[in-house]
């Protein structure tokens, strides 16, 4: 199927079922908890600026959020025990009308990979996670000074930074969640994670997989690096084809790892058009506010302005990621090594970044990994 034909099927199905009111855009239920509470405590009485230039280099921290691939069942299950996390869930359960404390406790897998669970099960696993890290080292939130996610980890970084309300964050990234659920599900499409070499031949590769979906009679293939995650990796997405035929060509383009991610469709990639229309209004209804701490953009790498911030999301559902390409909005430091979330990359090595000084406290391994399993 091809990318018009996708996009007119959405138009008569699930599109117009939102113009009808079939999902609602009156806006996100109120009442839920202030996550961004411990950072505005910590950043009282002085303007975000004043206090990065008080804090010590070294003891800088910026909190990275993950995305979609990093779901596990049983994710949360170690956060349990610290203030307010029930308190986070019971809130999501109010705007997202299902217990998602038990299907990320429980699963099934299957149930918890598919797009519409697994992002807000990420996104309020990440900041559940940041109450872990307010008891353990609360001088790592005390020290922040940017944050930064990857795909709809973006949502979690705005609701820490104070830019948007934990329910505002939690009910666009549902309508995102439904959108590219439904955008995918018209489409068979996926992920491919690419561990190349320095002599991996990327847009060869794409250009030759959009070739051999011509073949086959697909119309107006879509076959393109959607994330940049460090040297010689990348994300590969569009049609499930043009996957298959990577993956059986791997030698051909000097690949060394290929392995398909556990995600519902070609994220990143033209093929998620039809999903920006219900997520362009649902931003609409969100307050955005100044956030406390700089929020840093995945898709250029840079400091977003409070103006850009609600386009940005918009956005970036079609354009490609950058993980290490990403890196330079951040000034040049010391090297990190961290361990890897556990994904996007699932085959791809651990990488040492370089990155800035403010990293040195990052606590990737409290923070990140298993989100909280």
């Amino acid at each position: 199927m091809s990318v018009r034909v996708a996009r007119a099927a959405w138009a008569r199905g699930w599109g117009a079922g939102w113009h009808r009111g079939a999902t609602s855009v009156a806006g996100p239920p109120s009442g839920a908890v202030d996550v961004a509470e411990l950072l505005r405590d910590a950043t009282a009485a002085e303007e975000p600026r004043a206090a990065a230039a008080r804090r010590e280099p070294g003891r800088c921290s910026v909190l990275l959020f993950p995305g979609q691939g990093s779901q596990l069942v049983g994710m949360g299950r170690g956060l349990l025990g610290f203030p307010r996390v029930r308190e986070l869930y019971d809130a999501a359960s109010r705007v997202l009308g299902y217990d998602l404390l038990a299907l990320s406790l429980h699963g099934p897998q299957e149930d918890l990979d598919r797009t519409v669970h697994c992002q807000p099960a990420i996104f309020v696993a990440s900041l559940a996670a940041v109450e872990k890290l307010h008891h353990l080292q609360p001088e790592v939130i005390e020290n922040c000074v940017a944050a930064a996610g990857f795909s709809v980890g973006e949502f979690a970084a705005l609701v820490f930074a104070g830019a948007m309300d934990f329910s505002e964050g939690l009910y666009a990234v549902k309508i995102r969640a439904e959108a590219m659920q439904e955008a995918s599900e018209a489409v068979p499409s996926g992920m491919l994670s690419v561990l190349g070499q320095r002599q991996s031949k990327f847009p060869l590769a794409c250009a030759d997989a959009r070739e051999h979906c011509r073949s086959l009679g697909i119309e107006e293939p879509v076959c393109e690096v959607s994330n940049y995650l460090f040297p010689d990796c990348r994300v590969v997405a569009g049609h499930l084809e043009a996957l298959h035929f990577l993956q059986r060509n791997a030698a051909r383009y000097h690949f060394r790892r290929t392995k398909m991610l556990p995600v519902s469709g070609g994220f990143h990639t033209r093929l998620m058009e039809p999903a920006l229309e219900p997520l362009a209004q649902a931003l609409k209804t969100v307050d955005i506010k100044k956030p406390l701490v700089s929020v840093h953009s995945n898709v250029t790498g840079h400091r977003a302005s409070t103006k850009s911030l609600l386009p940005v999301k918009a956005v970036t559902a079609l354009c490609p990621l950058r993980g290490a390409q990403g890196a330079p909005g951040f000034q040049p430091g010391p090297a990190l090594r961290t361990p890897p979330p556990p994904s996007p990359a699932p085959s791809a090595p651990r990488a040492s970044l370089k990155l800035t000084g403010a990293l040195a406290r990052l606590v990737s391994r409290h923070f990140i990994p298993g989100l909280g399993r």
